[in-house]
């Protein structure tokens, strides 16, 4: 319907935008800053959203959020707060031995051992260790092993493969995804909200108090909360690493042209969704950093990061070309 005497819509409508009139249940609703007509719906989490009446109407399902770790040293905790981490030690990852009163309580822990990866000081993932039960799962060198550390028990993992890769379901309401290289994603049960502690946070649905000691201290620096977390006290602290870029100055032009297909035409449909930036500055870190081999797996595994955020808001990317990060068929089978 067109307005009408200098675009007045009759009382019962309103402008479009468009130069048009429609019925106030017409009207589009906005998701970052995307609009969407009447009935369409997009995925927040794990919950659908439909737009009616100018307005979200979303399913209540609870959702297992995710805790990542990849490259050199980037983290991500379930409550989303982002921070860059680069010690040479073992790590607690996640557990729910946390406090006093809980020490004994605990179920499960996750452990990741990190090593160097280039020759700036930064480093990576060599290892991930599950504790379970009387169970423990090494994930190494692109398999994993399983231990059973007392006789007796039913093992209290399911390990099966989905794309490039390996995902361990466990009985607990622990899921890991692992790529066989330096990424690593969690995913926890709603039920361990504000149980659980390590480098990957509380899990409380605040990232301001992510950066919580092994004493159960909130602390503001990054350096004293991941130190906290080591296993062995006989690591020493990790300090604070120079910058790759500036240290590595002749990769820097490389690394920028690589990554830049993050805020690319080719992520295009997820940049409303997850915010690229921060992505692509840790792409051209990791690429800088990464000078003693294996330059061009720390890329593909900092753009590989980017699309699996994207991935779990259903949002498909084929970023993947025979000349950029290739897979082999039987990945792709």
């Amino acid at each position: 319907t067109h307005c009408v005497s200098g675009c007045v819509c009759p009382h019962d409508q309103v402008l479009d935008g468009k130069g048009g009139c429609i019925a106030p249940e017409d009207c589009p609703c906005i998701h970052n800053g995307n609009s969407y007509s009447p009935g369409e719906s997009i995925r927040v989490g794990c919950n659908n959203c439909t737009c009616r009446n100018r307005k979200w109407q979303c399913s209540e399902e609870p959702c297992l959020e995710t805790c990542s770790v990849y490259g050199d040293g980037h983290y991500t905790t379930f409550d989303g707060k982002r921070f860059d981490f680069e010690g040479d030690c073992e790590y607690v990852l996640v557990q729910n031995y946390c406090g006093q009163q809980a020490m004994n309580q605990g179920t499960f822990r996750v452990i990741t051992e990190n090593i160097p990866c280039g020759t700036t000081g930064t480093t990576c993932s060599k290892s991930i260790k599950v504790f379970l039960g009387n169970y423990e799962l090494v994930l190494t060198d692109g398999h994993s092993d399983v231990i059973q550390r007392t006789p007796g028990g039913k093992m209290p993992f399911q390990i099966r493969s989905m794309g490039i890769y390996l995902v361990v379901d466990t009985t607990v309401g622990l899921i890991l995804m692992w790529d066989k290289k330096t990424s690593i994603f969690i995913k926890l049960s709603p039920s361990f909200q504000g149980h659980v502690c390590g480098l990957c946070g509380n899990y409380d649905g605040n990232g301001n108090n992510d950066f919580t000691t092994r004493s159960q201290s909130v602390v503001g620096n990054v350096l004293e909360f991941a130190n906290s977390w080591k296993v062995s006290s006989s690591c020493p602290n990790a300090n604070r690493t120079q910058d790759p870029c500036t240290a590595n100055p002749y990769r820097k032009a490389w690394a920028q042209k690589q990554c830049s297909i993050i805020t690319s035409e080719v992520f295009a449909k997820c940049h409303s969704q997850v915010e690229p930036n921060e992505y692509y500055q840790a792409c051209v870190d990791d690429a800088c950093a990464c000078d003693t081999g294996g330059d061009c797996e720390c890329f593909c595994t900092a753009v590989a990061a980017y699309a699996q955020a994207c991935n779990e808001l259903d949002i498909c990317i084929s970023w993947r070309t025979p000349s950029i990060c290739p897979l082999f068929c039987d990945y792709y089978n």
